[in-house]
């Protein structure tokens, strides 16, 4: 999770829709971004759900309500503008929501062993709804573009997140930081890859070997095939050739079943 612009939608659903389609993985997208923008990578208008993720946070429905499959072992809870008032519509009545943070947890918890993978298309910012994410996730796995901040942007986040489990989540782990829209023949980016890498070295935090670069595939695949560039009929370009190597270092160090 991290500021808008990352690739957030795109790691979440390519990553969802490989380990759906090649490992077989039954995978649940849970969308909490206002923008929708997990149900329009599948070609789905956001605002045509009759429930969508804020109805399950406030108890107005259940998650099998609002959850509606994309692929097979894909299914999707969406989210739309519906969002954006979340927050207005739950702190000034405390008294009915006694647990703010817990939304999201308590509203999903007869879900989660139905799937192996649950993950979180989370908001750009880290706000109150980006906070029920953290509280609910079990793993938070940080996409690190080169041309956006520098590393004392990465060290913000990862604080910011430790601070958090330790009031809220203390199971909660940062699981990786992913290198993304990575254009490896710029020396700027190397540089700072070089660096994040440092820094994750030196705090124990899991850094992938594969970046995910810079390309125009994932828009286009949505643009004209309605699906994440993963499930998309040009199945040899950069990028995704790059989220098949980020499934396989996935798998391999993460745990069987999680909520990332």
């Amino acid at each position: 999770m991290n500021k808008g612009g990352v690739g957030k939608t795109s790691l979440v659903t390519n990553l969802a829709s490989i380990l759906a389609k090649k490992y077989k993985k039954k995978v649940l997208i849970i969308d909490t971004d206002a923008q929708g923008n997990s149900s329009i990578a599948f070609g789905k208008n956001p605002y045509d759900f009759e429930y969508t993720i804020y109805d399950v946070m406030l108890g107005e429905c259940t998650p099998k309500d609002a959850i509606r499959t994309m692929k097979r072992n894909i299914d999707l809870l969406p989210a739309n503008d519906d969002m954006n008032f979340l927050e207005f519509d739950v702190l000034p009545h405390l008294d009915k929501y006694t647990r703010p943070y817990y939304l999201l947890k308590d509203g999903m918890k007869d879900i989660d062993q139905e799937y192996d993978y649950i993950f979180i298309d989370t908001p750009p910012s880290l706000g109150f709804v980006a906070g029920n994410c953290l509280t609910y996730a079990n793993h938070v796995i940080i996409p690190f573009v080169p041309e956006m901040y520098d590393v004392k942007g990465l060290i913000r986040v990862v604080k910011a997140i430790a601070e958090f489990r330790n009031d809220y989540n203390p199971s909660l782990n940062v699981a990786g930081v992913i290198g993304m829209k990575v254009e490896s023949n710029t020396a700027l980016h190397s540089e700072m890859l070089q660096e994040a890498r440092k820094y994750c070295n030196q705090s124990g935090i899991y850094m992938y070997e594969t970046v995910v670069p810079k390309s125009i595939a994932f828009a286009k695949a949505v643009a004209y095939s309605n699906v994440p560039a993963i499930l998309s009929s040009e199945s040899k370009n950069k990028l995704v050739k790059s989220y098949d190597e980020v499934a396989k270092e996935f798998l391999i160090n993460k745990p069987v079943k999680g909520k990332v």
